[in-house]
């Protein structure tokens, strides 16, 4: 959050930040305990992801720079993106762009946007998971950095989706940005 930290420093950091929200969200998953036998012959008792699919969906622009995270983390992981953007004349949000996989509702869904202030454009996308019948509680809404009331509208639209962040700031401005924030140039170099 440092104004003086470099462009190089921000996307190093943040991508370590990133990877590590994405850990420890996977960690709420559902897992099994399963015996495997090692390379020595003895057994090891661990855990395994016992359902089909972890899906993951981005929230254009900003959530694709979650992506690199995600697919580093989950193997194999399939992607879909959506497209929200507020419409300046009425403030509202507005779907401009759909791409999901095919039998998403048995997924689980990691849905994510780097950083959610009012929460509109996260309760949107959510609304259209749960049109494709991808069940609420299985779907994991990440963002780097929250506002208090992005936390708030979410959770009280959608009480069952699962919200991880690395930080809720008190506040946004009247642009609608998070206060102390991390800048809006942040998107611009996530990106990069």
């Amino acid at each position: 959050r440092n104004k003086d930290t470099t462009r190089d420093e921000f996307i190093f950091y943040s991508k370590r930040l990133m990877r590590l929200l994405i850990e420890h969200a996977l960690s709420f998953l559902p897992l099994k305990s399963v015996t495997v036998e090692t390379p020595q012959g003895t057994t090891y008792e661990g855990k395994r992801f016992h359902r089909q699919r972890i899906t993951g969906v981005s929230i254009l622009r900003a959530g694709e720079t979650m992506e690199q995270a995600l697919t580093a983390v989950c193997k194999d992981i399939r992607l879909g993106k959506i497209l929200i953007q507020t419409n300046l004349d009425t403030g509202e949000p507005e779907l401009h762009y759909l791409r999901l996989p095919k039998e998403i509702s048995e997924d689980y869904v990691i849905l994510m946007d780097s950083t959610v202030s009012t929460g509109a454009a996260a309760m949107m996308a959510v609304r259209v998971l749960l049109d494709h019948d991808v069940q609420e509680d299985r779907i994991f809404l990440l963002s780097l950095l929250m506002a208090e009331m992005g936390v708030h509208s979410v959770a009280y639209a959608f009480p069952r989706v699962h919200i991880i962040t690395t930080a809720v700031d008190k506040r946004v401005n009247e642009e609608f940005h998070i206060i102390p924030g991390i800048g809006e140039g942040a998107r611009v170099c996530c990106t990069s």
